[in-house]
């Protein structure tokens, strides 16, 4: 699985349209993720605002490096096994990446087209092989 040059310019170029409301955009994303699974809110034992910007810092790092994914990958895995440790599971990464999608779409607004959302849900999809491909080998 790849993403074209094309994909990563727009995940980059949106995702600094994203920043400046970074705080909004975490609350958007977990209150959309325990809508969607309300048992998740379990795993996170910090404060939300907290892990509102992690999340954030996160997923800058990812979206920087789309440039060098070698580079990427054992971030990646790293951070899959840390997932595993606070008890995420490998169906936990659906509703998650179904939350950002919808965390983007609200705060690009109109900025948000079929060709960006594509863009996303494939940079979502290779972060999410890669992690579970290191973290759930058995699964």
């Amino acid at each position: 699985m790849s993403i074209t040059a094309r994909q990563k310019q727009l995940v980059q170029d949106s995702f600094t349209k994203v920043e400046p409301i970074a705080e909004q955009a975490a609350e958007i994303f977990y209150n959309t993720l325990f809508h969607y699974d309300p048992s998740l809110k379990a795993l996170f034992k910090s404060s939300m605002k907290s892990q509102g910007q992690k999340l954030m810092a996160t997923l800058k790092v990812a979206v920087r490096s789309l440039d060098d994914l070698d580079s990427l990958v054992p971030v990646l895995q790293k951070l899959a096994e840390r997932h595993v440790n606070y008890g995420v599971k490998a169906s936990h990464f659906t509703p998650v990446g179904n939350a950002l999608l919808y965390t983007l779409k609200k705060g690009l607004g109109d900025d948000w087209n079929p060709e960006l959302r594509q863009a996303w849900v494939d940079v979502i999809r290779l972060v999410a092989t890669v992690m579970k491909s290191h973290a759930f080998k058995s699964e």
